[in-house]
């Protein structure tokens, strides 16, 4: 099938300031907004400190002294992979720190719902807290907060979501999202949140002399933690986020990654030598999340805190398990869901053709509409919403995945102020939301919210663009580059290089059922391999990559590592036929082409 693809083009044309690395590397990461040699120096010295957040030091003082005392300290979680390494970070570093009195809570998502609701904190109170620590989440929790405190329970709130007009009245409240704080970095992911937190608690035991007598751990030996929470939640790798991340791959590659990171990279197929951000992303992230989804989170996070490999093995492979129901279920759910949307686009003209999609089935699990709502988002190109009943068939529970440009949060912000009543609760970021509404409210949302991304569009969906970094010269073709390329922490907002190059195909085989093994050849010659995943969905190669066709084609460069073999490998991401001469950009630095999908 064709498609219209619109490319848009870096330019790669300058080098960060006192760049002294390959010269390929430096201008991909200036096209990326790398202005210096030191914003990519990925060096932890180079870290922001943690004074510059409002109410850390409060925030360690309390955790601290609670510490001291032997206080009962409850760490409230959340139940997807950044909740999940933020509670396990919590409650290690503070167990190595010295604390006698410590355990975890994490909603369960179908009894309770996201963060500390008042009706967690009646659960919490059998435990009979001290001092509860949110991570990952808080900063909505008005009244959760107001009933702990009411029962005499102090709270600290760990977190980096955005907050809404009234903030809860917590002891400390350490979000660098908070209006006001001047932390330069906003790309913070829980996990990180709490990083910084534990650092400045290390710092407050340490002045109080409670380092005396024992060893003061180093808090770097955590970033494995960090790495794969920060990844995972897809927050934007900033240089501050770069450094967490790029310390933690160089932990786990080198063995020195806990037992239950070390079981996930085994048990989902990683090469741990030579671990990538996208196996974080990818084969960990989901594993981990499978529990959140599906059961209890409590897994997940026993699993990143097991002390033995043999525990972390077995609660790893339970993990496993949990994520092959979970990919069962939704290969089901996404069917349902593109069926839906194609009968529904079939009967309507462009023109009036829904800027947001809407979907609901009463047989679909809660737990998985948000990656439905994202897959449909990704096929169709515009925002996309899918929900769930509760537990009681009353109310709808509803993810909202985005494109770029279209601020989700903000468009079910607007929806509320027009109609208020009719979302019950709501929350989120630009390009991820969940609500929950009741079910009588469906048919009017779906018009309501539609209605709302055509005031914050203008009436104009964004266009779908792919990013391109260009032209690769052949020079650069070359295994050298891919090695380089594969030690970069690549991610949210400093994505991976995209490039381009016209090639004829000289070979093409099936592998995997769907995959199309190729060896390309480029003007002057020169061959490489390449591997283009889905391109022969029906087992067949298609005909328009016929032997001898010319492609424009765009593609990663990457490193193809089988047994003691290491060879350069093209990861082919899209493709069109050669109309004979090199596409060239219109003078917004778009170019338009007729895609082989």
């Amino acid at each position: 099938m064709k498609r219209s693809m619109v490319i848009r083009r870096r330019g790669l044309n300058k080098l960060p300031e006192g760049w002294t690395g390959h010269p390929l590397l430096g201008q991909l990461m200036a096209a990326r907004g790398v202005q210096s040699q030191m914003e990519a120096d990925f060096s932890l010295r180079h870290l922001i400190p943690y004074q510059h957040l409002n109410q850390i030091e409060q925030a360690a003082a309390k955790i601290g002294e609670a510490l001291i005392h032997e206080r009962n300290i409850l760490i409230v979680g959340d139940y997807d992979a950044d909740g999940a390494t933020s509670t396990a970070l919590m409650v290690s570093v503070l167990r190595c720190f010295g604390a006698k009195k410590i355990n975890f809570l994490v909603p369960d998502r179908f009894r309770f719902g996201y963060g500390l609701s008042a009706a967690l904190v009646q659960e919490a109170l059998s435990r009979k807290p001290d001092l509860i620590i949110t991570v990952d989440n808080g900063i909505s929790s008005v009244e959760g907060v107001a009933l702990a405190r009411a029962h005499g329970i102090d709270v600290v709130i760990t977190d980096h979501h955005l907050p809404g007009e009234q903030l809860p009245e917590a002891s400390a409240i350490v979000n660098p999202n908070v209006p006001g704080d001047p932390f330069p970095s906003k790309a913070l992911a829980g996990v990180g949140v709490a990083f910084y937190v534990l650092a400045a608690v290390r710092a407050y035991l340490t002045s109080v002399g409670w380092f005396v007598e024992r060893e003061a751990p180093r808090l770097s030996e955590w970033l494995d933690l960090v790495a794969l929470g920060t990844v995972a939640d897809v927050v934007p790798l900033d240089s501050n986020n770069r450094r967490l991340v790029h310390y933690g791959l160089q932990l786990i590659r080198h063995g020195r990654a806990r037992p239950g990171i070390q079981a996930l990279c085994a048990i989902s197929g990683c090469d741990i030598a030579h671990l990538r951000t996208s196996d974080l992303a990818f084969r960990l992230a989901p594993r981990l999340n499978a529990a959140g989804r599906l059961d209890d989170m409590s897994i997940g996070i026993h699993c990143l805190l097991a002390e033995s490999q043999s525990e972390a093995e077995r609660l790893a492979h339970l993990l496993n398990e949990l994520n092959l129901a979970r990919q069962s279920l939704e290969r089901d759910m996404r069917r349902q869901a593109e069926s839906h949307v194609a009968e529904t686009l079939a009967h309507i003209s462009d023109a009036e053709s829904a800027h947001v999609l809407c979907l609901a089935d009463d047989s679909w699990h809660e737990g998985l509409v948000g990656l439905v709502a994202s897959r449909i988002k990704e096929r169709f190109h515009r925002p996309a919403f899918a929900f769930a009943p509760d537990e009681h068939g009353t109310h709808l529970k509803g993810s909202g995945r985005s494109i770029a440009g279209i601020h989700i949060r903000d468009v079910l912000a607007m929806v509320d102020a027009r109609y208020p009543g009719m979302i019950q609760k709501f929350g989120g970021h630009a390009m991820a939301a969940g609500l929950t509404l009741p079910k009588a409210q469906f048919d009017a949302f779906t018009k309501a919210v539609d209605q709302a991304v055509r005031d914050y569009c203008g009436g104009q969906l964004p266009r779908h663009e792919v990013v391109s970094d260009g032209w690769l010269d052949e020079r650069w073709m070359t295994l050298d580059v891919a090695l380089a390329l594969e030690n970069v922490p690549w991610g949210q907002g400093f994505p991976e290089p995209l490039f381009e190059h016209m090639f004829i195909l000289q070979h093409s085989q099936v592998v995997g059922g769907q995959h199309l093994k190729m060896r390309l050849m480029t003007e002057s010659g020169k061959t490489v391999e390449a591997i283009w995943f889905g391109s022969a969905s029906d087992g067949v190669v298609p005909a328009e990559l016929a032997v001898g066709a010319s492609l424009h084609l765009f593609f990663r460069v990457q490193v193809n590592r089988y047994r003691h073999d290491t060879r350069l490998q093209l990861l082919i991401e899209h493709g069109a036929l050669d109309s004979g001469q090199k596409a060239l950009s219109d003078n917004q630095g778009l170019v338009t082409i007729s895609a082989l999908s």
